[in-house]
Formats: structure tokens, C-alpha cells, sequence
């Protein structure tokens, strides 16, 4: 009774084996190989399109920090602009006080004058650049 079983058990892995390595028709290759062929073609323009999508979010973002970057400097030559023009208009207030009467007034309205050029300049350097 074994021996019946165990040859059962040897042709039934026999058959299965021989049927495995049994080659495909020319065809059905052909069919197999295109198949394959389309969806390795469909992976690798799915795989660009993802690349491009992260590449241009990676540019927005160095676009971003390069724009923060340039208000950033824009900002800090607006101030030290503004910290010269408040220090030059007053030495030049200072000055105006060793004259008396109009020639005093006249001279503040002077430095008053450039001083306020000099803020206008500054601001529109300032906005320039951000731009």
C-alpha cells in the first residue's frame, strides 16, 4: 500500500514538475513581453511626472527662502540707510544751532529737508529690491 502511494505521490511531482519548464508559445511571449513592456513604460513616465512635481515644489521652496532672503537683506540696508540719515540730520541740526533766528529755521527746514530725501530714497531702494 505504500509503495502505491508513494509512486502516486512520485509521478503526480513528476508530472507537475515537467509541465513547469514546458515553454510558451511564441505569442503568448510576444503578448507577455509587450504587457511588460507597457507597464514598465507607464512606471517610469509615472516615476517622471512624481520627480517633476517634487522638483518644482523644491524650486517654489528655494524660490520662497531666496524672496525671504532678499527682503530680509532689502530690510537691513533700509535700516542702516535710515540709521545714517537720522545721525547726518542730526549733526546737521546740531550745527544749525550755533545760528540764531531765520538763519537757524532756515537751516532745520534744510536739514529737515534732506533729511526727509534721504527716508524717501531709502524707502523706495527698499521696495525696489523686493521686488
Amino acid at each position: 500500500m505504500n509503495l502505491k502511494v508513494i509512486t502516486i505521490i512520485g509521478l503526480i511531482t513528476l508530472a507537475t514538475v515537467a509541465g513547469c519548464d514546458k515553454a510558451k508559445s511564441p505569442d503568448t511571449v510576444a503578448n507577455d513581453v509587450a504587457a511588460a513592456q507597457q507597464a514598465a513604460a507607464k512606471k517610469v513616465a509615472e516615476a517622471r511626472m512624481q520627480a517633476s512635481k517634487e522638483d518644482a515644489k523644491a524650486t517654489d521652496k528655494v524660490n520662497d527662502k531666496s524672496q525671504d532672503l532678499n527682503n530680509v537683506e532689502a530690510k537691513g540696508a533700509y535700516d542702516v540707510a535710515m540709521a545714517k540719515a537720522e545721525g547726518a540730520h542730526n549733526v546737521a541740526l546740531e550745527k544749525c544751532n550755533v545760528l540764531s533766528g531765520d538763519a537757524q529755521r532756515k537751516c532745520k527746514d534744510l536739514a529737515d529737508a534732506d533729511y526727509d530725501a534721504a527716508k524717501a530714497n531709502s524707502k523706495a531702494a527698499e521696495v525696489a529690491a523686493k521686488q
